[in-house]
């Protein structure tokens, strides 16, 4: 799976990709620590409304970009122990990621490569939207770095790392109720910036750019494709066609036209491997098999046989209601419709959600009693 772009000559590279992933079980996620630890910088969640600077040379002019910290290459690289091997926690298009201890606080350093597939304007873009925008559900820039050629910024530290990490491991522990909290979670963070006074899309939506803290509580991360929605009445904005395959919705990829509908595509990608338990694309099965979303999505809508397809790993964390799961799986159906039209809001994904979230295994309006390992079907794990 990789992040690609098609431009005039058909643009596209291999990914690279690094995680060192402690091994960790799942524990019961309470809703919310009572106390944090110390932070480097107060965030509000009232948009400051900066601009993106149309250059580097424009961005260094400017003593410092919003609330954000600047920080000194020196000290982002003795944060990080020289870069050391060792504290790398993650590898994608922009970079690494490494581990850090800022006084005594724990941060991940992301260092852009520069031979890497986003570059300075992917950098900018993220420094801009995370730099304006605080909300509970959008991992926090906390500052940055950008030294002579170096280009680094510094986030608050997820100590569980990514969900694709949890989700695609061969003995996954997320419950269901984990899984639709990181849901509601992610869910949350869309909705808020597709309501934002100056609407974002997000762009792309997928695992590896969903965070998980120490208690599996949900942000988005990687903001360097995200883009300004339409305004003034405009129906969608004209782009390169960017993003990942397997999550970027058809319309988009046909013509170039985003929208927020764009994002919850891809949204109903990610809330299908949730319950299915597989990736977007594989391309070692067979066929229709090979793409999730064609083979699954018809099966959604079709009562029993959901059943079948459902992730057995999940049933074996606990018990579970099979009126949510029908629930959640319509909500994937609808946000996976070829229609953009007729795919929900955000908002409505964050009400449907909750509402599922609500039901216990008990209550059951078929009289059949909650789902758990004895009766879930004998999926394979992955």
């Amino acid at each position: 799976m990789h992040r690609w772009l098609i431009g005039s000559c058909g643009d596209m590279r291999p990914p690279r990709r690094r995680i060192q992933e402690p091994q960790v079980q799942e524990e019961p996620r309470p809703r919310r620590c009572t106390s944090s630890p110390p932070k480097l910088r107060k965030t509000s969640s009232e948009p400051i409304m900066l601009s993106l600077p149309k250059d580097l040379a424009e961005f260094r002019a400017m003593s410092v970009y919003g609330n954000l910290k600047l920080f000194t290459y020196d000290q982002l690289r003795r944060a990080t122990g020289d870069f050391s091997p060792t504290q790398i926690i993650g590898e994608g298009g922009f970079g690494v990621v490494y581990k850090g201890v800022i006084g005594a606080v724990v941060v991940a350093v992301k260092r852009l490569n520069p031979d890497g597939i986003q570059g300075d304007r992917e950098w900018l873009t993220e420094v801009s939207c995370l730099g304006q925008y605080s909300h509970p559900n959008l991992v926090e820039l906390i500052g940055y770095c950008c030294d002579d050629d170096h280009r680094l910024l510094v986030y608050e530290f997820m100590a569980k790392g990514s969900l694709e990490n949890h989700l695609f491991r061969r003995a996954c522990t997320l419950s269901w109720t984990t899984r639709v909290r990181i849901a509601l979670d992610v869910a949350r963070g869309l909705a808020f910036l597709h309501g934002a006074a100056r609407p974002i899309i997000y762009r792309d939506f997928k695992t590896s750019n969903i965070l998980l803290d120490a208690d599996f509580g949900a942000k988005l991360s990687d903001f360097g494709l995200a883009k300004e929605g339409p305004v003034g009445g405009k129906t969608h904005v004209s782009t390169r066609v960017m993003g990942t395959y397997g999550y970027a919705a058809p319309e988009y990829m046909a013509t170039g036209h985003l929208t927020a509908m764009s994002d919850v595509y891809g949204f109903g990608v990610v809330l299908l491997e949730m319950l299915v338990g597989r990736r977007a694309l594989e391309p070692s099965r067979a066929g229709r098999a090979g793409n999730l979303v064609d083979w699954a999505r018809p099966i959604l809508i079709r009562g029993s046989k959901l059943e079948k397809i459902v992730d057995a790993r999940m049933a074996q964390q606990g018990a579970y209601s099979a009126r949510a799961l029908e629930r959640v799986a319509r909500l994937a159906y609808d946000c996976l419709s070829q229609n953009p039209k007729v795919r929900p809001a955000m908002s409505r994904v964050v009400l449907v959600l909750e509402a599922a979230l609500a039901m216990p295994p008990e209550e059951e309006g078929d009289g059949d009693g909650g789902r758990s390992s004895g009766d879930a079907s004998p999926t394979p794990a992955r």
